[in-house]
């Protein structure tokens, strides 16, 4: 056992290091995009399913109650979190309309969408995603294995090149992480993390 949970964990830190490599110049210019929009009074809107959701969740409530002193908090909101809304959309029209009729009510030109799929296929998402683009958001992915559709519907597609779930979200979580991070030292936060 010892083996395997070695193996994995370094299985884990070759992904994450590979796709930061990758990613790290776009990754840049998306926080630069991030924090303009910020300073115009955007928002952060996130989605995703499953395990996405619970990303989705997770960097909403990063950006609103900063763990780190002296971090600004900045409007975010998850649009998995509301139960009744998100039933009675999937039930009264389709489950694919669940991200994109909350994003038409809530979506403003100044927000930033982020959409996350670990397949980039998933239906809902992307047609939010595309949506809020043609509204003048900012629309961010998180995606894995080929990016599926996301890319086509994002003006920054962040696709971990693997095929393994695990490794996709673990690699989406120091994303979100990282994202969270360089926004607040792009709009004048120390850089101590």
């Amino acid at each position: 056992m010892k083996e395997s949970i070695l193996r994995k964990a370094r299985e884990s830190a070759a992904t994450i290091t590979a796709f930061f490599e990758e990613n790290a110049e776009p990754l840049e210019r998306c926080v630069t995009e991030m924090a303009q929009r910020f300073a115009r009074g955007g928002r952060l809107i996130a989605m995703g399913n499953g395990g996405s959701a619970c990303d989705a969740q997770h960097i909403a409530v990063e950006f609103q109650h900063p763990i780190i002193e002296k971090r600004k908090a900045l409007a975010a909101l998850a649009l998995t979190i509301d139960t009744a809304t998100l039933t009675a959309i999937g039930n009264d029209k389709d489950f694919s309309y669940v991200f994109v009729d909350q994003l038409d009510l809530l979506g403003r030109p100044e927000d930033i969408a982020l959409g996350i799929s670990t397949s980039g296929a998933s239906a809902n998402v992307n047609r939010a995603l595309r949506r809020a683009r043609d509204k003048g958001l900012l629309t961010i992915g998180f995606a894995g294995r080929d990016g599926g559709q996301m890319p086509g519907v994002c003006d920054y597609c962040f696709t971990v090149k693997s095929w393994s779930i695990h490794r996709i979200q673990e690699t989406h979580t120091a994303l979100l992480h990282l994202l969270w991070d360089l926004l607040h030292v792009q709009m004048g936060a120390d850089d101590v993390i």
